[in-house]
């Protein structure tokens, strides 16, 4: 994926509330504008044509998803803790813990180039109570179950439990051919006027990795 496509792609983001995305916008200001219009789709796919999707979404139900000319794909790659490095800009989905602080659901480490998208924490509906948060790590610190990282963020710092086993993916290469029934995705969408799901980029699992945002 070039650098170009990877500016264009703005998962979680605002992915995003974030995985908002350039479907919704690169600016919070704007991706709160679009949140009661904004639907994260995840799921199987069932069918792919014509530019429409049809997912079996993990509620159960069959989505139609309309995919915007020029649409971009993205596939997600399997990171790890050693990726996760001061400067480094992830975004992180998390819940709050009983005993104080954040603990990661899962996190995204971003190419360089996208570094500062939809920089900013959100509620995010991975789970009930979740938060998205794309911020550049301060540091990392080991500890008893896992790591902690301190993220910073228009001014702001935040510390986040990064438990063992969560997942950590960074964006990776894929095309519209990987857009397979079965295939896991992740779809970052609008309601239009008609109430008709639209999105301008999809990230797909491949080689076995899902998209965990």
């Amino acid at each position: 994926m070039n650098n170009f496509t990877l500016r264009r792609f703005i998962p979680m983001l605002a992915v995003a509330s974030t995985l908002a995305v350039g479907a919704v916008s690169s600016t919070p200001a704007m991706a709160a504008d679009k949140a009661q219009d904004r639907v994260n789709v995840r799921g199987k796919i069932v069918s792919f044509s014509a530019n429409t999707l049809q997912v079996k979404s993990r509620e159960g139900n069959t989505v139609t998803v309309a995919l915007a000319e020029g649409f971009k794909v993205a596939g997600v790659a399997r990171a790890s803790m050693a990726d996760i490095k001061p400067g480094s800009f992830v975004g992180i989905a998390s819940l709050p813990k009983a005993d104080g602080g954040d603990g990661a659901l899962e996190v995204l480490v971003f190419p360089p180039a996208m570094k500062g998208v939809g920089e900013g924490s959100y509620a995010w509906d991975l789970k009930p109570k979740s938060n998205m948060t794309n911020a550049t790590v301060a540091n990392a610190v080991q500890g008893v179950d896992g790591h902690t990282v301190t993220v910073a963020y228009h001014g702001k710092e935040k510390k986040i439990a990064i438990p063992a086993g969560t997942p950590i993916v960074t964006l990776g290469a894929a095309t519209s051919d990987d857009l397979k029934p079965d295939a896991v995705v992740f779809i970052p969408a609008l309601k239009d006027a008609k109430g008709k799901l639209v999105a301008q980029q999809v990230v797909v699992g491949n080689n076995g990795i899902v998209p965990p945002m």
